[in-house]
C-alpha cells in the first residue's frame, strides 16, 4: 500500500512539473521491467506512448529554455498538467472502491497543482533544468524509496502551503499589470476640441 500511495504521490508531484518527462519515465522504467505498474497505467509502456512522450518532452524541454514562450507554455499546460497528474493519480491506485479512487484523483490534481504554480514563478535555463533534474531523482525516490520520498513531499507541502498565497498575489499582480499594459497600448487618446480647432486654423 506504501508503495502505491508513494507512486500516486510521485507521478502527480511530478507531472505538475514536467508531464511529458514524467509519462516517458514512467513508461521507460516499466518497459524494461524496472517497475511494476498496476493495470490502469501499463499502457504507458506501449512503445507508441513511450515515442510519443519522448517527442513532447523534448519540445517541453527546448521551449521551457526561451525567454516569454516558456510562461506561455506554463500557462497553456496549467489545463494539462492538473487534471493529469490527477489522472495518474487514480491509477496508480488499480482497482479500488470508487470513493477512494475519486479521493485520490482529487488529491492527485491538487498536488499537481501545487508543483506546478511553486515552479511557475522560476524562470530561465538553470530553473529549468534544475526542475528536470527534480523530476527524475523524485521519481526515483517514489520508485525505489518511498517513505523517504512520502516525508520529503510531506516538506514541500508545508513549504508550498506557506509559499502559495504569496505566489498567488504575484501571478495576479502580474496579470493585472499586462492587462494594463495591453489597455494602454491600444486605446488611443481621444483629441481635445481645441486641438481639432487648431488643426481647422
Amino acid at each position: 500500500m506504501l508503495e502505491s500511495i508513494a507512486l500516486a504521490a510521485g507521478l502527480s508531484w511530478a507531472a505538475g512539473l514536467r508531464l511529458y518527462l514524467t509519462v516517458l519515465l514512467a513508461g521507460v522504467c516499466a518497459s524494461f521491467g524496472l517497475i511494476h505498474l498496476p493495470i490502469a497505467l501499463q499502457g504507458l509502456a506501449s512503445p507508441w506512448l513511450i515515442a510519443t512522450a519522448l517527442v513532447f518532452a523534448l519540445i517541453e524541454f527546448f521551449a521551457d529554455k526561451i525567454p516569454a514562450f516558456d510562461s506561455l507554455w506554463d500557462a497553456v499546460h496549467t489545463l494539462i498538467r492538473i487534471p493529469a497528474g490527477g489522472l495518474l493519480a487514480a491509477g496508480a491506485l488499480g482497482h479500488a472502491d470508487p470513493k477512494v479512487v475519486f479521493a485520490v484523483a482529487l488529491s492527485g490534481s491538487v498536488l499537481a497543482g501545487a508543483a506546478h504554480l511553486t515552479s511557475g514563478r522560476a524562470s530561465g535555463r538553470i530553473a529549468s533544468v534544475a526542475e528536470e533534474l527534480l523530476v527524475i531523482g523524485g521519481l526515483a525516490l517514489a520508485f525505489y524509496a518511498p517513505l523517504l520520498f512520502l516525508a520529503l513531499l510531506a516538506a514541500f507541502l508545508l513549504l508550498a502551503i506557506w509559499a502559495l498565497p504569496r505566489l498567488w498575489r504575484g501571478i495576479q499582480g502580474g496579470w493585472r499589470g499586462m492587462a494594463l499594459h495591453m489597455v494602454h497600448s491600444t486605446v488611443q487618446p481621444v483629441p481635445s476640441l481645441r486641438s481639432l480647432r487648431g488643426k481647422r486654423d
